[in-house]
């Protein structure tokens, strides 16, 4: 597997990676109606945000390339994690840890302090679980329209 970062012409599999997800899905109807298109998308990485996708060799094609199975984004003016998504057939593999990883290094490079992110308010959500896994810190409810809210989760440069 590598991790390399997401250019202008990856929005798409960021999408088609995005809708494929079984835990948090959202159709692109959905996504858009957040505001999150193909468009924003390009004017985000061209301003303050970068993306990164994990892509392992698929030797079951003929001739060997990359197949992307996961990406993450992360926004320097907002000090947050966007998004991490993994293909649901490749979870469990690493490369959420990888793009995780990635994402946060990005933004200490930054000179941040301390960064944030928000998932779903509830412990049973593999997110959820994800996140503690990876020492962030649960700091409170956000609300979000929904009755049980988001949990921000921050983590601190060590």
């Amino acid at each position: 597997m590598k991790i390399r970062i997401a250019e202008r012409e990856d929005i798409d599999t960021l999408f088609e990676i995005r809708t494929s997800v079984v835990e948090n899905h959202q159709s692109r109807e959905e996504i858009a109606e957040l505001g999150i298109t193909p468009d924003s998308v390009a004017k985000m990485l061209e301003k303050d945000c970068r993306a990164w996708l994990a892509e392992i060799d698929d030797s079951a094609k003929q001739t060997l390339c990359e197949r992307p199975i996961g990406f993450s984004i992360a926004n320097a003016t907002e000090k947050t994690i966007f998004g991490i998504f993994i293909l649901p057939s490749f979870e469990c593999r690493g490369a959420g840890r990888a793009l995780m990883q990635a994402a946060e290094n990005w933004l200490w490079s930054k000179g941040m302090n301390e960064i944030w992110l928000v998932t779903g308010n509830d412990p049973s959500l593999r997110a959820y679980g994800f996140y503690l896994y990876l020492d962030w810190i649960p700091a409170g409810i956000e609300p979000d329209g929904d009755f049980s809210g988001q949990m921000k989760f921050i983590k601190r440069c060590e």
